[in-house]
C-alpha cells in the first residue's frame, strides 16, 4: 500500500479473494452493469478483435465478448477471481492502476464494477487509454455517488451512538466528475451518464452482504476506519429498517455510472472549434 494514499490494496486483494466464492449468489448489479455495457457496444458500427476485461470478477462479461469472436485477456486484483477466468484464457492479476500490459495491446478495454475502488483512478485511466490502439473504445461501470442513501443513513446512526464520525463506506465518483477525469486522461470523444435502479432488500444484514460477497465493502486504509460496536449496529438496523414498506422490505437506490471514451486517432470526428458556429441561439430561440 502507499503510505499517502486513502485505499488499502492489500485489503481491496483480500476482499475480492474473499468475495470470490460467494460471488454468485449476490452479482446481480454485477450483471447488470455488463449487461449494459454490452448493449452499448452493440450500437457501435466496427469490429473489434482483441479485449481486456477490467477487473474480470467471475468472467461472465469476459465469455460473453468471447462468444462474440472476440479475443479477450482477463485482469483482476484478486488471485482467485483471475486464476477462475484463467481456465478459459489469458488471465493476470494486477491493480487496475498498475497493469501488466504495455502500451497499444488492445482495441477494447471493458470494465465493470471496480473503477470506484481504485487507489489512482486518474493514473488508472491514462493507463487504460495507453493501453488502447489508436480509435480503441474504453466502456466501464461501476456504482457513483448518490448511491446507498439509506446505508449511508445507517451508518450515520451507528455513528451517533459512538459519539463520532467514521467513513464506513469509500468515497464514490459522481457523473460529472467521471467526465472530467475521462477527459484528463487525455481520451476522445468521452461521455459519462448515469442511471439509477431501486432494489429492495429485507433488512440491513442482507444488504451488507451482498456487498461484502461482492468485495464492495468500505476499502480505506485501517486508519481511516472504526468497527460498528453492538450498540451502534442496533441502531443502524432501526433507521434503515425505519424506512419499510408495507411488506417488511426497505428500498435503496443504487446509481450507476457508464464511461464511453475513445483513443484519439487522427480520423476521428473533432469537436467543432469554440466560436465557429454560424447560428445565433438568440434566432433559434426567438418565437416566430
Amino acid at each position: 500500500m502507499d503510505a499517502d494514499t486513502p485505499f488499502d490494496r492489500r485489503l481491496r486483494r483480500q476482499r475480492r479473494d474473499r468475495a470470490e466464492p460467494r460471488f454468485a449468489v449476490a452479482n446481480y448489479l454485477h450483471r447488470l452493469m455488463a449487461d449494459e455495457l454490452l448493449d452499448r457496444l452493440a450500437l457501435v458500427k466496427r469490429d473489434f478483435r482483441e479485449a481486456l476485461d477490467l477487473g474480470c470478477a467471475d468472467g461472465h462479461l469476459a465469455q460473453r465478448l468471447r462468444s462474440l469472436g472476440l479475443t479477450v485477456t482477463c485482469s483482476d486484483a484478486g488471485f482467485r477471481f483471475a486464476g477462475r477466468c484463467a481456465s478459459n484464457g489469458l488471465a493476470v492479476q494486477c491493480d487496475e492502476d498498475r497493469p501488466a500490459f504495455g502500451e497499444g495491446s488492445f482495441d477494447l478495454i471493458m470494465s465493470v464494477g471496480v473503477l470506484d475502488s481504485v487507489n489512482d483512478l486518474p493514473g488508472a485511466l491514462v493507463l487504460a487509454r495507453k493501453m488502447l490502439r489508436p480509435d480503441g473504445l474504453l466502456l466501464a461501470a461501476f456504482l457513483g455517488a448518490g448511491s446507498m442513501p439509506r446505508l449511508r443513513a445507517a451508518m450515520m446512526a451507528a455513528d451517533a451512538v459512538a459519539g463520532g464520525a467514521a467513513p464506513h463506506i469509500h468515497p464514490q465518483i459522481d457523473v460529472r466528475a467521471a467526465g472530467d477525469l475521462l477527459t484528463r486522461a487525455g481520451f476522445a470523444l468521452p461521455v459519462a451518464d448515469s442511471t439509477s435502479l431501486t432494489v429492495r432488500f429485507p433488512d440491513l444484514a442482507t444488504l451488507v452482504g451482498d456487498l461484502r460477497a461482492t468485495a464492495a465493502t468500505n476499502i480505506l486504509t485501517a486508519r481511516s476506519r472504526r468497527p460498528i460496536l453492538r450498540a451502534g449496529l442496533a441502531a443502524a438496523e432501526a433507521e434503515f429498517a425505519r424506512h419499510a414498506d408495507p411488506d417488511g422490505k426497505i428500498q435503496e437506490q443504487v446509481e450507476f455510472i457508464h464511461l464511453t471514451a475513445w483513443a484519439p486517432a487522427p480520423d476521428q470526428p473533432k469537436p467543432a472549434r469554440r466560436g465557429s458556429g454560424t447560428t445565433s441561439p438568440a434566432s433559434v430561440l426567438r418565437p416566430s
